[in-house]
Formats: C-alpha cells, sequence, structure tokens
C-alpha cells in the first residue's frame, strides 16, 4: 500500500485491490491507478463530510449566495472516479471488457507487498 495514504483511501486500496488480484485484473505497473481511484474515494468523503456539516451553499463577502466549493468538486471527483472506475474493470459494463490476465503478471511474479 502507498505511504501516506488517508484512513478511507486505505480501507478502500484493501477492497479493491483484492478483488483485482483475485480475479488477475491487474498489473503491478496499473497500481498508480488503483492508489488515485481509492484516494478520490477518500476525497469524495471528505466533500460529503464537509457538505453535511456547512450545507450545499454558502453566502460570499458581498451577501450573494454561492455554491460551496466541495459541491464543484464533488462533481468533478466523481466525473474522475467513474473514469477510473472504468479504466479498472470495477463498473458492470468495463467488468466485460476487461478480461483479465494482465500482461506480464503470471503466477510468478511478486505482488506481495501490495
Amino acid at each position: 500500500m502507498p505511504e501516506a495514504m488517508p484512513e478511507r483511501a486505505a480501507k478502500e486500496w484493501r477492497k479493491v485491490l483484492g478483488v483485482l488480484v483475485a480475479q488477475r485484473k491487474i498489473a503491478s505497473h496499473e497500481l498508480p491507478i488503483v492508489d488515485a481511484y481509492c484516494r478520490i474515494v477518500s476525497h469524495i468523503a471528505d466533500c460529503e463530510a464537509a457538505i453535511a456539516i456547512h450545507g450545499l451553499t454558502m453566502v460570499s463577502p458581498t451577501g450573494e449566495t454561492k455554491r460551496r466549493p466541495e459541491t464543484t468538486m464533488l462533481k468533478e471527483f466523481h466525473a474522475t472516479l467513474a473514469r477510473l472506475a472504468g479504466e479498472l474493470g470495477l463498473t458492470p459494463a468495463s467488468r466485460t471488457k476487461n478480461k483479465g490476465g494482465a500482461v506480464g503478471d503470471d503466477e510468478d511474479d511478486a505482488l506481495g507487498d501490495i
């Protein structure tokens, strides 16, 4: 697992990577994609927590009601998450395309420190 990963991201790392390795649908050189995916999951949780505390809108210094920045970030994070999930074969549609047997990763390859 990458160092300095937030707890929520680390939990997602263990869950997702366990499935991908068991199904032989990940190569070691693709681990940065898994890392990014897991960190995005953590960022989404952070945005949702901020929105739960502060609401969807805020009042600007000029008195105008505006969307909180977290709402925009949440939208961007969800778009990125969907793209990465597709790359990793984590969505129903992408699972049929990702047949596994990642090139370069066979029985002898060591993913032991993942």
